[in-house]
């Protein structure tokens, strides 16, 4: 729930991490059903116009274009009943114009795809309370503003245990953006994963202090190579770290969107984001005045994320316990976040036979065993 955030509105103190500005109010407390619906007009037999607002290029082959895989298949799936723009690369100091131009061009419906987007989000939903707004990773409501995001501490859990039969330094290495939550669960789902294959392992966290910087992504990546880390994960946006990957010989995984055509030898598999499914129905909605304003957050039995086909080199049994696992999170009788969990100073953090919940993983922000380092 925290994606896309800018340093200088977020510390951490102790063991609390305070969001403000472009990411405050991770807690709202006006929920769906306390908020009325605006049903948004759309004429008959002219398309629905759904506007896009990305913080990175197209190409990134990261966040940006996973978004852009959705809004294609949406596209694809609706046809002549829509018409999309996007607009990428797009800074949060930017952000408000954007979305009020979008509005003002005759958007219906306008998705805002960062974290950093929230306030300029609402602030624009306020002068145009007939179009439908919908925010990624975002946690406020209005009656014409609904949330969604993925569970992506499922797919990272998977990639995980796959890491811990793949490794043999049993050091991996992890690059991740910015120290929020988001990230955070990330990386503790991977090394719980991890460890369930491999309680020998460890994984070592580098900050890029960027969402998508391919040069100094590639230049961690070989910061963590040179720690002994023979495979590599990250939460960044590029795929610098799979290349540096192919060329050293070393295993990695992609995220986002399937990044096997950059290392296809070494690429294991991506933990991938999957919008389109969302996008439709939500676009439908929007056509049929059935939307309402909700907080979606959907995991792999929802179709919003999965890991990508599984490279052959992974002995079959490894593959065979991976999706087993995998159909237990659709089936909804295991978790990333099941107890016991211990955090990194041995202290029981959730004991045996519970399960994290939801608002204890938006405000994660400790390190669970197995992780060297600390949360800068």
């Amino acid at each position: 729930m925290d994606r896309r955030n800018f340093l200088k509105y977020a510390t951490f103190t102790g063991s609390s991490f305070a969001l403000t500005s472009c990411i405050q109010g991770r807690r709202n407390s006006q929920l769906a059903s306390d908020v009325t619906p605006v049903a948004s007009p759309v004429v008959v037999n002219e398309p629905l116009k759904v506007g896009f607002v990305y913080l990175g290029p197209v190409g990134d082959f990261g966040w940006t274009y996973a978004h852009d895989l959705g809004r294609r298949e949406m596209e694809a799936n609706l046809q002549d009943k829509v018409k999309t723009t996007f607009i990428e690369n797009v800074s949060e100091a930017d952000a408000e114009r954007v979305i009020r131009q979008l509005a003002a061009d005759g958007s219906k419906l306008i998705f805002t795809t960062s974290l950093s987007y929230m306030n300029a989000t609402m602030k624009v939903a306020k002068e145009f309370p007939q179009v439908i707004f919908e925010h990624c990773t975002g946690s406020q409501l209005a009656a014409n503003v609904g949330t969604y995001s993925g569970r992506f501490e499922e797919p990272r859990y998977l990639t995980g245990m796959i890491a811990g039969k793949m490794t043999k330094s049993n050091i991996i290495g992890f690059i991740g953006a910015y120290p929020i939550p988001e990230v955070i669960r990330g990386i503790n789902a991977f090394t719980l994963g991890l460890r369930t294959t491999n309680p020998q392992a460890k994984v070592r966290v580098l900050w890029v202090q960027h969402w998508y910087h391919p040069a100094k992504e590639r230049e961690t990546a070989q910061a963590l190579i040179n720690l002994g880390a023979d495979v590599l994960t990250q939460h960044t946006d590029s795929t610098a770290a799979m290349q540096l990957a192919a060329a050293k010989g070393i295993y990695a995984f992609g995220y986002n969107s399937d990044m096997s055509s950059f290392g296809a030898k070494v690429h294991l598999t991506s933990a991938i984001n999957k919008w389109g499914k969302f996008y439709i129905d939500t676009a439908l909605a929007v056509m049929n005045n059935t939307w309402k304003p909700q907080k979606t957050w959907s995991g792999i039995a929802q179709g919003m994320v999965d890991i990508s086909p599984m490279n052959q080199a992974i002995p079959s049994d490894v593959q065979q316990l991976v999706n087993a696992k995998r159909e237990q999170f659709i089936q909804g009788t295991a978790h990333p976040f099941d107890g016991p969990i211990k955090d990194q100073k041995g202290v029981l953090r959730l004991p045996k036979g519970k399960a994290l919940d939801d608002q204890l993983k938006e405000k994660m922000d400790w390190y669970v065993q197995g992780i060297e380092g600390s949360i800068s």
